[in-house]
């Protein structure tokens, strides 16, 4: 498979999976604005900071006013990682291996970007509830991800979106997940208020966990949430669910047992998934949870880079240097 056409299907799902979570967190935190007591802040901060993209926002702006917030998270085409930059992006990466997608595939596709794109034209993040647009925008997206579960074979192609769509949603979990435990840490006294509590819901909410996790723990707890989300072995959006999901398209894409590694990326993921596997909600919490997280992003990172290098810098090395002898 070539090197190029394997790193747009990989990024193709990411962009997908980083559209699909921003559509999300912003419905929710929007529900939580309206959930919060009268005298709360609204909490757009801390989402913002959950994208990584607190310093380009403060740039641009000196407060966290909502409406600001929605549009440099939704629809800012400066905003390298706002959903629309995301599903333009995604689009891209599809339109250059067309012929590697589907018909029905492709056009959800085009159809959810001229949405998102009919959206910013409107200018939704401006209306009293914007949050039926983001639901569809979530929705569409989880229609396209069926119509590729039952129309896609099985193929390298199908694993290296996989690979994409699962490593980018590890690290949205993570970072959410770190934003409410160490920015919204509540004082001493707010421990297990209703404002804790409904935050708590919030997050679980963000990432579509709320009535799983209901049925599975009961009660929300700080520790239920924090095992439930990091190292819980069958809910898709657990950070240990992804990277095992993840590992696995690595050894189907190498063609491998699963037994050992056949490089580093495959050593970085086993090595990753299995202290996650053998740890419990304790030994977290007792390492400290923000530090915690913060290890696991900077490590799902390096297995990102080693994708890259061992799948996807070859292939563009060579057509950088077929570019320069033109």
């Amino acid at each position: 498979m070539l090197s190029r056409v394997a790193n747009s299907v990989y990024w193709l799902g990411r962009y997908l999976e980083r559209s699909e979570n921003y559509a999300r967190f912003i419905d929710v935190n929007y529900s939580l604005t309206l959930d919060l007591p009268p005298d709360s802040k609204e909490q757009w901060k801390p989402l913002i900071t959950a994208t990584g993209d607190i310093a380009p926002y403060t740039e641009k702006y000196d407060d966290f006013d909502r409406d600001n917030a929605i549009y440099f998270l939704a629809f800012d085409e400066n905003n390298s990682n706002s959903l629309f930059s995301a599903i333009s992006k995604a689009r891209e990466n599809a339109r250059t291996v067309r012929e590697k997608m589907t018909k029905e595939s492709w056009e959800k596709l085009n159809e959810t970007y001229l949405f998102v794109k009919e959206g910013a034209r409107k200018e939704v993040w401006k209306r009293e509830d914007p949050r039926d647009f983001f639901s569809d925008v979530k929705y569409q997206i989880q229609l396209l991800y069926g119509i590729e579960d039952n129309s896609v074979a099985r193929t390298e192609e199908w694993y290296f979106r996989q690979l994409g769509q699962f490593l980018e949603r590890a690290d949205k979990t993570s970072r959410i997940l770190d934003v409410k435990y160490h920015i919204l840490l509540p004082s001493p006294e707010e421990v297990g208020s209703t404002l804790d509590i409904l935050q708590w819901m919030a997050l679980l909410k963000s990432v579509s966990a709320f009535n799983t996790y209901r049925r599975i723990h009961g009660n929300i707890t700080p520790g239920g949430v924090v095992e439930f989300l990091v190292l819980n072995k069958f809910f898709p959006r657990s950070i240990f669910f992804c990277l095992s999901e993840a590992e696995k398209c690595l050894y189907k894409i190498s063609d491998s047992s699963g037994t050992g590694f056949n490089n580093s990326a495959e050593k970085k993921i086993g090595s990753l998934r299995s202290q996650l596997e053998y740890h419990d909600v304790n030994d977290v919490i007792t390492y400290g949870l923000h530090e915690y997280l913060d290890e696991l992003q900077l490590k799902i990172n390096e297995i990102s880079n080693a994708i890259y290098e061992n799948f996807f810098e070859i292939g563009n090395n060579i057509i950088n240097q077929q570019m320069d002898q033109r």
